[in-house]
C-alpha cells in the first residue's frame, strides 16, 4: 500500500530554538514526495528523519523569507551530489527569481541533475500527474507568497461482495473497470465512489481568501500558527495567524485533520496552541507540530 504521510522536519518561525529547527515538510504521496519551505538545517533534518534525496521530486517555496527558503542551497546541492536519477520540479513566487538563482547557485559544485525552474505568477494549476492536481493560491503576507493544494482525481472503488454477487472475478474485474460494463451488469452496480484525497499547504499569512480556497474540504491541512490569540494584532501587524484563527478557518473549511506549525519562539507551552485551537470549536483530528513527527493522512472518507 502506497505510504501518504507528512514527514516535519522544522516548526520554528523567524528564530530556530533549541527544540525547534527553522522549516522544513516533505510530504510522501505514494511514490512521490514532495519538499515544502526548507529553511535553514534541512539538509540535517533530513539525516534525522530518514529522508533522502532520492525522495525529492518537487520542491514548492511559499515565499522567500529565510527561515523558508534558506536550507534550498543545501538542499539542491545535496540532490546534485547525490545524483538524484529522475527531474526535480521547484515551484516558487516569480517575483522571487533573483533570490531563488542566489541561492541555487550559492557556492560552486557540479549540477548532475536536471532542476526544472516552475515560477509561480498567479493562482491555480500547477501540475497535474496520475496522482494528482498540484495548485497554489495567493496568500496576504509583506513579500508575495502563495499556499499550495493537492488534490487527487476521484475514482471508484470495487465492492467484492457485489463482484461476487454477479459472479465477476479474476481478469474479468479489470474489464468492467476499462469497459465500464460486462455481460448486462455495469460498474455502478458494482462499485461506489472515490473521493480523492486533498491536503494544503498554508504558511505565512493573514486570514484572506486564498487561505479559505487553499483549506477548503482538505484531509490534512498543514497552516501556520505563528502566534496565540491574545497577540491578534501582532499576527496582522506582521502578515500571520494565530492559533484559533487557523482553527477557525479549519472548522469553516470542513478539515479532517489539522496540523498547526511555525510557532514563534515566544511561547514556551505548546499546549496552548491545542487549547486555542480547540476553544475556537474546531473538534477534528489535531496535531501540534513538533520536529521530526509523522503525521498519515486520514483514512478515505466512507
Amino acid at each position: 500500500m502506497s505510504v501518504r504521510e507528512l514527514v516535519v522536519l522544522g516548526t520554528a518561525s523567524q528564530v530556530p530554538t533549541r527544540h525547534r529547527n527553522h522549516n522544513g515538510y516533505l510530504l510522501r504521496w505514494g511514490a512521490e514526495g514532495i519538499l515544502f519551505d526548507p529553511g535553514e538545517g534541512t539538509q540535517r533534518q533530513m539525516l534525522r528523519a530518514g529522508v533522502a534525496a532520492h525522495d525529492i521530486n518537487r520542491i514548492c517555496i511559499t515565499h522567500f523569507h529565510g527561515d523558508h527558503s534558506l536550507g534550498l542551497a543545501g538542499v539542491i546541492q545535496r540532490i546534485n551530489l547525490d545524483r538524484v536519477p529522475h527531474e526535480v520540479v521547484a515551484h516558487y513566487p516569480a517575483s522571487g527569481q533573483r533570490y531563488f538563482d542566489r541561492l541555487r547557485y550559492a557556492t560552486a559544485y557540479r549540477e548532475t541533475v536536471q532542476l526544472t525552474e516552475a515560477p509561480v505568477a498567479a493562482d491555480g494549476p500547477l501540475a497535474t500527474t496520475g496522482a494528482y492536481q498540484l495548485l497554489a493560491h495567493r496568500l496576504s503576507h509583506p513579500v508575495e507568497s502563495f499556499g499550495y493544494r493537492l488534490v487527487e482525481p476521484d475514482g471508484r472503488r470495487m465492492l467484492p461482495e457485489k463482484l461476487a454477487a454477479h459472479g465477476i472475478r479474476g481478469p474479468d474485474v479489470g474489464r468492467i473497470q476499462r469497459e465500464g460494463a460486462l455481460r448486462e451488469v455495469t460498474l455502478d452496480q458494482v462499485s461506489e465512489e472515490r473521493r480523492g484525497q486533498r491536503f494544503a499547504f498554508v504558511m505565512d499569512t493573514r486570514l484572506c481568501d486564498g487561505v479559505y480556497a487553499l483549506a477548503e474540504d482538505c484531509d490534512l491541512l498543514v497552516i501556520e500558527s505563528t502566534f496565540l490569540d491574545e497577540d491578534e494584532q501582532l499576527a496582522k501587524d506582521h502578515g500571520h495567524l494565530t492559533a484559533g484563527q487557523a482553527a477557525r478557518v479549519a472548522r469553516e473549511a470542513g478539515v479532517r485533520h489539522l496540523v498547526l506549525t511555525h510557532f514563534s519562539q515566544r511561547y514556551a507551552d505548546p499546549d496552548a496552541f491545542e487549547r486555542q485551537a480547540r476553544a475556537a470549536g474546531f473538534d477534528g483530528e489535531l496535531t501540534i507540530a513538533a520536529d521530526l513527527l509523522r503525521v498519515p493522512l486520514p483514512t478515505r472518507r466512507p
